[in-house]
């Protein structure tokens, strides 16, 4: 990453470079902005995503308000060497209008779970009052595993004497409450799928 430093056309924006910020595990674009070098230098070196603003003419750390930091993951830089691809690991929406990306798109296919898993992190990271979630986390493992157990019981309960839409309501309810355990147990995302990818072999 840190070859692309000497590498930017800082010239051509003023000292200043476009940066598109992607999503490392959906894929998805969650915002853009502008750096100098010295909030490349400081994104590089802190490893979480620093911009300069244009209006207060001052570097700013995304998150410094809201706690929403983005975790470098990678940086590219385009084939004019005048725009930046950074790869990163929101903690939260990237929007301050609460959306997950500032474009308000939503993750398709595996990027749905994803995404999920990811705010359910979130909630036991920040614990927000009045979140399920957070109620969930509060009553500890035991009465998340009997959630589990009572989901995994309606699942089966919906396939032999319920409809497909009921069977695919209780499933959903089924993966929200498993993906709570996960998190309660600090197994991330990534180890599932890389376990599903050894079973493929």
């Amino acid at each position: 990453m840190k070859a692309s430093l000497s590498k930017v056309d800082w010239k051509k924006g003023d000292g200043l470079i476009p940066a598109i910020i992607q999503d490392s595990k959906t894929g998805l674009v969650l915002m853009l902005g502008f750096m100098n070098k010295e909030a490349l230098q400081k994104t590089l070196k802190t490893k979480k995503v620093w911009f300069y603003s244009r209006t207060r003419k001052r570097l700013w750390m995304k998150g410094e308000t809201s706690k929403n930091i983005l975790k470098l993951v990678d940086v590219k830089l385009d084939c004019d060497q005048d725009t930046l691809l950074i790869k990163a690991e929101p903690t939260g929406p990237t929007c301050h209008t609460g959306n997950w990306t500032c474009f308000d798109e939503e993750p398709e296919g595996q990027g749905i779970l994803t995404e999920l898993f990811a705010l359910i992190e979130s909630r036991k990271k920040k614990m927000p009052k009045d979140s399920y979630t957070t109620h969930l986390f509060s009553r500890g493992l035991k009465k998340i595993c009997a959630k589990v157990e009572e989901e995994s019981g309606e699942v089966i309960q919906a396939a032999t004497q319920e409809t497909k839409k009921r069977l695919i309501e209780e499933s959903v309810d089924l993966l929200y409450h498993l993906f709570v355990l996960l998190v309660e147990k600090k197994i991330a995302f990534e180890e599932i799928l890389e376990e599903v990818q050894l079973r493929r072999k």
